[in-house]
C-alpha cells in the first residue's frame, strides 16, 4: 500500500497544482467568494478525516449559544436526502447525516441545517424568520465560494499536517501552505500530559507553512478529547468504571477508533470496527445482535444515532468533549475570548 502510494506521486503533484491555483484564482478575485452580513466562523482541515471536527463545533456551540441564535451548516456526509435541510423533529439521521443530527439531538434549541452548496445554505438560514446571528459551518475550508469571517483548521496531534503529503500519495485536501489561511490552528487529539517541549516542537515544525502574510499572524492551540466518565442510553446511565471490567461489546464506525477502543478495553471485550459514516442496515444489525447477546453494547455518539432506532438491547453510547491544554502561550480562556472576541465586534465578514 505504502509502495502505491508514492507510485501515484506524480499524480499528487498534479492534484496539488489544480488546487493550488484555484485558491490563486479566489485569492485574485477570477473565481468570486460571497460574503454575508452576520459572524460566521468555518471549522475545517486540510487532511482528510478523522481531526475531531464535530467536537470543536460542539464546543463552539455551547460557547456561543448563551448568547447568541447559533446555527450549524455542513453538506451532511452520506445522508439520503439533497439540497438545503432543515433539522426538525422529522428527521432523522439517514436525511440529515449523522453528525449534523447528533448535534441537532444534543442542541435541539440551536438550528442545524444542511446544504452541499454553503452559499445557498446560508441564504435560506438569513431568510428564517427567527434567523441566527452567528453561522458556524462545519467542514467548510476548501468551500472558497464563501468567505466566512474566521477560519479555524483543526489537525491531529498523530497525523500533523505539516509531516503529510497530498492526496493520493498522503492525505492532504490541498498544499500545506493554505493553512495561511486561518486565523487559529488547533492541534486536536493530544496527549493530556503533552509536554512543553513536544509543544515546542511541533510549534516550529508548523511555522514553515504560517509566515506572517499582511501583518495577520496564525494563532496555534493545543487540544485534547476528553471522553466522559459514563455511557448513556435513552433511559438510564452507567459508570464507566463499573462496566469497564466486564465483558462487554465495542462498536465503532468512526475514521480513528482506537482511542475509543483503548479507553473502554478491558478483558476479551470484542471489537466491532465498521467504515466512518457507515449506514447500518438489517444484516449488520443481526450480526451486531449475535454477538452482543447479553452483554452490555458501547458504541459512538456519532453511531449511536444511525443505530438506536434497531431497538437493540443494552446498547449505550460514550460522550467526547474537546478541551484545551493551556500552556506558556495558549490556553483555553484565550479562546475563548478570541472566537467571542470576533463575534461580538464582528456585523459581518473580512
Amino acid at each position: 500500500m505504502i509502495v502505491l502510494r508514492y507510485l501515484l506521486f506524480p499524480f499528487a503533484v498534479l492534484y496539488g497544482c489544480v488546487t493550488s491555483v484555484r485558491n490563486w484564482l479566489y485569492d485574485i478575485g477570477i473565481l468570486k467568494s460571497y460574503s454575508f452580513n452576520i459572524p460566521i466562523i468555518a471549522v475545517g482541515n486540510l487532511n482528510v478525516g478523522g481531526t475531531g471536527k464535530t467536537p470543536q463545533i460542539e464546543y463552539l456551540i455551547r460557547l456561543l449559544s448563551p448568547d447568541y441564535k447559533v446555527a450549524t451548516l455542513s453538506r451532511g456526509y452520506k445522508r439520503k436526502s439533497s439540497g438545503f435541510l432543515l433539522a426538525n423533529t422529522n428527521t432523522t439521521a439517514e436525511s440529515l447525516g449523522d453528525e449534523p443530527f447528533q448535534m441537532h439531538s444534543k442542541f435541539p434549541e440551536i438550528t442545524i441545517a444542511v446544504d452541499a452548496d454553503r452559499k445557498n445554505g446560508i441564504e435560506k438560514l438569513l431568510s428564517l424568520p427567527q434567523k441566527p446571528n452567528v453561522i458556524l459551518l462545519d467542514d467548510a475550508f476548501q468551500h472558497r465560494r464563501v468567505k466566512a469571517g474566521f477560519y479555524i483548521v483543526l489537525t491531529a496531534f498523530d497525523d500533523l499536517f505539516c509531516d503529510d503529503l497530498m492526496l493520493p500519495t498522503g492525505m492532504l485536501r490541498e498544499p500545506r501552505f493554505g493553512a495561511k489561511r486561518a486565523d487559529m490552528i488547533i492541534v486536536t487529539k493530544c496527549p493530556k500530559d503533552i509536554t512543553e517541549l513536544a509543544i515546542k516542537k511541533i510549534n516550529e515544525r508548523m511555522m514553515r507553512f504560517l509566515v506572517p502574510r499582511n501583518d495577520k499572524v496564525v494563532q496555534l492551540y493545543f487540544s485534547y478529547i476528553d471522553y466522559d466518565d459514563k455511557v448513556y442510553n435513552e433511559t438510564t446511565t452507567q459508570n464507566v468504571s463499573e462496566i469497564k471490567n466486564t465483558e462487554k461489546v465495542l462498536l465503532a464506525g468512526i475514521a480513528k477508533p482506537k482511542p475509543f477502543f483503548d479507553y473502554l478495553q478491558s478483558g476479551k471485550d470484542e471489537q466491532l470496527n465498521y467504515p466512518d459514516h457507515h449506514h447500518f442496515i438489517d444484516s449488520d444489525v443481526q450480526i451486531i445482535t449475535k454477538k452482543a447477546a447479553n452483554k452490555v453494547l458501547i458504541t459512538t455518539e456519532k453511531d449511536y444515532v444511525r443505530l438506536k432506532h434497531h431497538a437493540i438491547r443494552f446498547l449505550f453510547y460514550l460522550p467526547i468533549k474537546s478541551n484545551f491544554i493551556s500552556n506558556s502561550q495558549t490556553s483555553q480562556d484565550q479562546f475563548d475570548k478570541n472566537i467571542l472576541h470576533y463575534v461580538g465586534t464582528s456585523s459581518g465578514n473580512r
